[in-house]
């Protein structure tokens, strides 16, 4: 049995999220369908993060253990070619020491969120971002979202139907900066709750848009009850970038 470690990219429009469900086509159960196509074998993909549906992915890492022995760029091709036409790629793939967990061993999970700011309609980034026509002041929501930064009770942020055992996280860093007409939401943490990152954009929107003050901000978060959450950004702007690992770990074979 070998255990490889992915790298995935995908669209998350058509899928109801990462996870397998019973009722609607996951990326994770896709790309184990893709799998067991070229391996005939039945495998479970452990990802590193469960996005929800709508929600994409630059480079989600997952492990797989297949028993079939495969050259790494030959279960990658095979893999790409089972899951057409589907937007999933395998952008990497190699062989994993047998301790590597793709979700257990991650030490910080990286999102990046795009907001299109401005009237005209979206056409390259449509279902890629959540347009909002007002102005919005970004230096104003960058401060404010620093009042987010470290470690807190995230109720108000997280979903209703979270399963996280506590609601307190460490955010490491949420920074809002100009692109042009896009507004880009950079965050990181070794965790996040159900929710969360959406919760904190749709909160920030309001600021931005002279809606709620700072003081405000800090009030929901305080509050520590979801009554308080101002706004839930939609799934199409938010992309899971990346996950880190310890250098140090003997994670990967050589």
């Amino acid at each position: 049995m070998t255990r490889y470690r992915l790298t995935i990219e995908y669209d998350g429009r058509p899928f109801v999220g990462w996870q397998r469900q019973a009722l609607g086509a996951s990326v994770q159960g896709t790309i184990e369908a893709a799998i067991k196509a070229i391996t005939g074998e039945t495998v479970a993909v452990h990802g590193a993060g469960r996005t929800d549906a709508g929600v994409h992915a630059a480079a989600m890492v997952a492990h797989v253990d297949v028993a079939r022995v495969m050259a790494p760029y030959r279960l990658a091709a095979g893999i790409n070619a089972g899951l057409r036409p589907a937007p999933i790629s395998i952008i990497g793939c190699e062989v994993a020491a047998d301790n590597f967990h793709a979700r257990f061993d991650c030490t910080e999970r990286r999102y990046r969120y795009l907001i299109v700011n401005r009237r005209a309609p979206l056409t390259v980034d449509r279902g890629l971002a959540w347009q909002v026509s007002a102005p919005l002041d970004v230096d104003v929501m960058h401060a404010a979202a620093q009042i987010l930064v470290g470690h807190h009770d995230f109720t108000t942020f997280r979903s209703a139907h979270c399963q996280a055992t506590s609601p307190c996280r460490t955010l490491d860093r949420l920074t809002v900066r100009h692109d042009g007409d896009r507004i880009v939401f950079d965050t990181a943490a070794r965790s996040f709750l159900h929710h969360q990152v959406r919760s904190m954009v749709g909160c920030l929107q309001l600021v931005g848009a002279s809606r709620w003050t700072p003081q405000e901000l800090a009030a929901a978060l305080a509050a520590r009850d979801r009554t308080a959450l101002g706004f839930n950004a939609p799934p199409d702007g938010l992309t899971f970038v990346s996950a880190q690992y310890n250098l140090s770990a003997n994670f990967t074979v050589a």
